[in-house]
């Protein structure tokens, strides 16, 4: 449906399109690392391809993610979209505010603006058919993005439309062709994984003061979710339009004020549409800010007016670029350029999530879709803990301020205590819970953050909510596993992935507890931590379900893959490796060393026909068996160093980083998992990962940049070094530590808090005695010295 408009005059004439689609922040005289980390950074790597990236505006952990969407599918139809945005697409539906980085599911797209040049049509149309809705084509000649500021040419409005932002504010600035009527609309029926019947109920109403304000309720990945918002305009409205576009209405009650949505000054409903009129006044542009709540309108309000209370786009844009820049720079890397843009994305990346979810007086919506009040930290969300426990998460104790990582870890403790199930969160966006997943990897966050040293955790709360966390009886098994040592699978799907997470969680229980002094509490779940042993199965090789009457469930077929099988997302080839905790038990009940680097040899040579897992979309990157587009594949190259033969890793490692890596719009193998993905890179480019986060330890593969140096939180500096490193060199020949030989296959955290360099010596061929004695290998559980 289109709809007339009344013409609007204005003067202008419009700004040459060149300098409008070349314009950037002028070049800073500060050529220091920091800013030529922020320039390396390409926010299109991953937009394309499964990465479920988005290229948008926002800031480190920021609450705005105001992004472009291309497209809303169905969601049995959504998967490709899951950011909102897709490279490969032509037309843009419009930019929205909120956005997952990478996810797998989604939900979001929240408050939906699209400037219009002329006529107006209250629905997008089809990307096939030009000209059939609001939406527009556009031209990736004509897009710009990087950190914190995105721009893009409308071509069938012939619109420049920039964004920006900052913590709690979406700036938006849109310049006009001369001659034609200047329109906004905003659109609350766009959601990302949309569905008939996904908005319960919205509304949207004009203050006095020319404030536009609303909110909707949706129900989606996290059910009833409430989203409230306030936006402004840099010019008084002409006009404006509030429309229903439900098809039926039953009741409709009494009719109020108004002969038509011209008159409207407020609006409720399911299906609601608004259109802004403006004066078009060429080049002086247009500017939209937008904030979001989840308190109410009120919050929103406030967020937007205490939290950019100016109209400076250029001043905002800078600080989101020096709000970048800082967190960037807290790394220094001497690379060839495409390893740097890898790099430097990936580090952006990480920073998209937890996100901010307080509003400016510290109030935020929890689990219970009860406010509550945040008192001396700053509420988060968006964990995606199945993912980021593992990488992301530790890699923040070393780059993030202290400050930041308790926000994260007080933010898990409060949704607990708010939660009416009394747990930690899963899989937790807007303080609503979700359920995504398995395992309860907030208490390794929590654990890996006490025991590294992180001041300020209220450690018998933490505990508290980590032990209720795992003592739920009714979640997903549990009453089992406490019951047999196992999840059955009889009961519960899943159930050997069940089991093996679980024992790793209980593990860092126990690590905590036990560094509290809580030997009660610490010795129970030890014996926990070893449950991994009533899965893997000796004979084959392979952890499994066990039904309750604890027989191993039959048919079994280790290559076997699918939803609500006996793995999650992975079959027996990929899972069968996950007792982070214990890697030398593990290792001993496979047949010891040399057989278990025999079996990890297996994974990766394996011939294997990617058909078998068409159905499974997170699975994907593989090299054999081993699927790096997923998350349970990520600690298992590492895995050699427990065997005594790390060479064999640092093969691997090379293997994957080129193979799964690349500064390309397609350049992630499967979706970035809010920063997981890339934080993995982070770690495997410095040449050390966090296999069992908990006990401290990096395990060391090997380097893949000429030098780095990390700015830690306590203000020293650690420094990875390199001599003769290049793809024809892949192995370590030798390592030092501040000068003095490293014989060992891992750091430790204080080893790197302390400050200093490590350094590694490249070869081409293999150094087999490097690290290979048996006291110079990771931590396990079984192995490790009371």
């Amino acid at each position: 449906m289109s709809v007339a408009r009344a013409p609007i005059r204005f003067a202008s004439s419009i700004v040459l399109l060149a300098s409008l689609c070349g314009a950037s922040v002028a070049a800073s005289a500060d050529d220091s690392a920091a800013a030529r980390a922020y320039a390396s950074v390409d926010p299109m790597i991953g937009t394309g391809g499964d990465g479920h990236t988005f290229p948008g505006a926002t800031v480190p952990f920021g609450m705005i993610q105001l992004s472009p969407d291309t497209e809303i599918k169905p969601f049995k139809q959504s998967y490709k979209w899951a950011a909102g945005y897709r490279y490969e697409d032509s037309s843009i539906l419009g930019f929205s505010h909120t956005h997952f980085s990478g996810t797998g599911h989604s939900d979001l797209g929240d408050v939906l603006l699209m400037p219009i040049a002329g006529e107006v049509h209250l629905d997008p149309g089809s990307s096939d058919q030009p000209g059939s809705g609001y939406r527009s084509r556009f031209d990736h000649a004509q897009e710009r993005a990087e950190p914190g500021y995105y721009a893009v040419t409308l071509s069938d409005y012939q619109i420049r439309a920039e964004l920006t932002a900052n913590e709690r504010v979406g700036l938006h600035r849109y310049t006009f062709p001369a001659g034609q009527p200047a329109h906004v609309l905003l659109d609350l029926r766009t959601s990302i994984y949309d569905y008939p019947g996904k908005i319960e109920s919205a509304r949207v109403r004009l203050r006095p003061d020319g404030a536009l304000t609303g909110s909707r309720e949706t129900r989606g990945w996290a059910p009833h979710r409430q989203l409230y918002f306030a936006m402004r305009f840099s010019q008084t409205p002409l006009g404006h339009a509030l429309y229903n576009r439900e098809d039926t209405i039953e009741y409709k009650g009494f009719k109020g004020p108004g002969t038509g949505p011209q008159d409207l000054l407020q609006i409720d409903g399911k299906r609601l549409v608004g259109v802004v009129d403006f004066e078009n006044r060429g080049s002086d542009s247009l500017l939209v800010k937008v904030a979001i709540s989840s308190v109410s309108e009120d919050g929103a309000l406030a967020n937007l007016d205490q939290g950019l209370p100016g109209w400076d786009f250029e001043a905002t844009r800078a600080d989101a670029r020096a709000a970048w820049t800082a967190a960037l720079g807290v790394i220094d890397v001497d690379a060839d350029a495409a390893t740097r843009t890898s790099f430097y994305t990936a580090l952006y990346h990480t920073m998209m999530a937890p996100s901010l979810f307080s509003d400016v007086d510290g109030r935020f919506r929890g689990p219970d879709n009860a406010v509550h009040q945040a008192d001396g930290f700053r509420f988060h969300s968006t964990f995606s803990l199945w993912d980021t426990y593992r990488a992301l998460h530790p890699l923040m104790t070393l780059i993030q301020p202290d400050r930041r990582n308790l926000d994260f870890v007080r933010s898990l403790i409060a949704s607990q205590q708010a939660s009416p199930w009394g747990i930690l969160p899963v899989w937790q966006f807007h303080g609503q819970e979700t359920w995504c997943m398995i395992g309860y990897h907030a208490v390794a966050v929590i654990a890996d953050a006490y025991l590294k040293g992180l001041p300020g955790i209220p450690t018998e709360d933490a505990l508290k909510a980590m032990v209720a966390s795992a003592s739920l009886a009714s979640y997903a098994g549990l009453a089992d596993y406490m019951k047999l040592g196992y999840v059955a699978i009889d009961r519960e799907t899943e159930a050997a992935s069940k089991t093996l997470e679980y024992a790793y969680d209980d593990w860092t229980i126990a690590r905590m507890a036990r560094a509290m002094g809580k030997k009660v509490v610490a010795e129970q779940f030890e014996r926990r931590a070893a449950n991994w042993r009533n899965v893997v199965d000796r004979q084959s090789g392979f952890a499994r379900a066990r039904r309750s009457d604890g027989r191993y469930n039959e048919p079994f077929d280790p290559v076997a893959v699918g939803y609500g099988s006996d793995y999650t997302e992975g079959n027996a080839w990929q899972y069968s490796w996950y007792v982070p905790q214990d890697i030398a038990g593990l290792s001993a009940r496979l047949g010891g060393d040399h057989r278990f680097a025999q079996r990890l040899d297996q994974v990766f040579d394996a011939v294997v026909d990617p058909a078998k897992f068409a159905k499974v979309e997170d699975i994907s990157g593989l090299i054999g068996y081993y699927a790096h587009g997923n998350e349970p594949s990520h600690h298992i190259a590492y895995l050699y160093a427990y065997a005594g033969e790390p060479w064999r890793g640092q093969a691997r490692l090379g293997e994957i980083m080129h193979s799964q890596y690349s500064p390309k719009p397609d350049g992630l193998s499967g979706n970035d998992d809010l920063g997981q993905m890339s934080a993995w890179y982070v770690f495997t480019a410095l040449g050390f990962y966090p296999v069992a986060p908990g006990s401290n330890e990096y395990v060391i593969g090997r380097p893949f940049l000429d030098r780095a140096s990390l700015q830690l939180p306590n203000g020293k500096r650690f420094t990875v070094s390199t001599d003769g490193l290049g793809k024809d060199r892949p192995y370590i020949g030798a390592a030092t530590l501040n000068g003095s030989p490293l014989s060992h296959s891992f750091l430790t955290h204080a080893q790197i808090m302390a400050g200093g360099e490590l350094h590694f010596t490249m070869q081409a061929t293999p150094n087999r005695s490097w690290a290979a004695r048996a006291d110079a290998r990771p931590y396990s559980m079984s192995t490790a010295k009371p």
